[in-house]
Formats: C-alpha cells, sequence, structure tokens
C-alpha cells in the first residue's frame, strides 16, 4: 500500500500473484489487453474498470486512461482501491507516477518518487516516463 503526500492510499500490485495482504478492494483499475483480462480477470469481483494498455507501451486510449486515473485519485480518497497489470512495475508504476503528481508530487520528481516509495522498477520504459510528464501537463 502506497500513501501519497495528500493521504491518499492505493494498493498496486502484479495479476500474476495474488493479493495477499488483507480484504477486497472497493474498486480496482487493471490494466492490460483483453488476453490478460481473459486471463487474470475472471477472478476480479469487486467494482472494477480495464484500461487497454499493451505491456511495456503506453495506453490505446490515452485521454480516457488520464480521466480513469483521475478518477482513481478521486476514489483514493474514500474507498480503499488497487491498481495492477501483469508485473506491477511498468504500467501500474506509470499510473503511481500519475497518482503522486496528482497527490501534488512535482512531475519531474514523480518518477523517482515512485520508485522510492513504490517499486524499484516502477515506470520502465523513456515512453512510460514520457508519458508520466504529458500526464502532469494535460492536467488543466
Amino acid at each position: 500500500m502506497v500513501e501519497f503526500p495528500d493521504g491518499t492510499r492505493v494498493h498496486g500490485r502484479g495479476l500474476a500473484r495474488p493479493n495477499p495482504d488483507g480484504p477486497e478492494p472497493d474498486f480496482g483499475l487493471y490494466l492490460g489487453t483483453s488476453r490478460l483480462r481473459r486471463k487474470h480477470g475472471g477472478g476480479i469481483t469487486w467494482p472494477h474498470e480495464w484500461v487497454t494498455w499493451p505491456d511495456f507501451l503506453l495506453p490505446v486510449h490515452p485521454e480516457t486512461a488520464r480521466d480513469q486515473i483521475k478518477a482513481l485519485h478521486e476514489r483514493a480518497k474514500t474507498e480503499t482501491v488497487e491498481v495492477a497489470c501483469y508485473g506491477g512495475a511498468g504500467r501500474t508504476g506509470t499510473v503511481m507516477a500519475c497518482l503522486a503528481i496528482l497527490s501534488g508530487v512535482p512531475a519531474d520528481e514523480a518518477v523517482a518518487w515512485t520508485r522510492a516509495h513504490y517499486h524499484e522498477r516502477a515506470v520502465e520504459t523513456p515512453w512510460q516516463r514520457g508519458w508520466v510528464k504529458s500526464f502532469a501537463k494535460r492536467l488543466d
């Protein structure tokens, strides 16, 4: 569980690993393709949404993904939420960095903050790092 500077808390994980610590979330945001959804989405029984986001790449529909990330941040203020992709580092880390920005971390520090507080390999690719910066620029 990651606690952001604004007090919101989000659990990040990989769908390849079961959620061992605690009760089911109130809501989940899951990142992947239809193949991942078919393979690992069947056990998700709580309210959730999917962002079509291929491994190591960027969301297929960036504006929709931005809206879903902002909505997840709002939900995190009052609900138990999680975000997950297959491995839990690249795509999940990218969303965690965006959540860090929404919680007040400066955009140029968001990836480092996420690596320090969530996962040392978070935001795996240069284009994911670029997407975090573009996320911050499109908040207004």
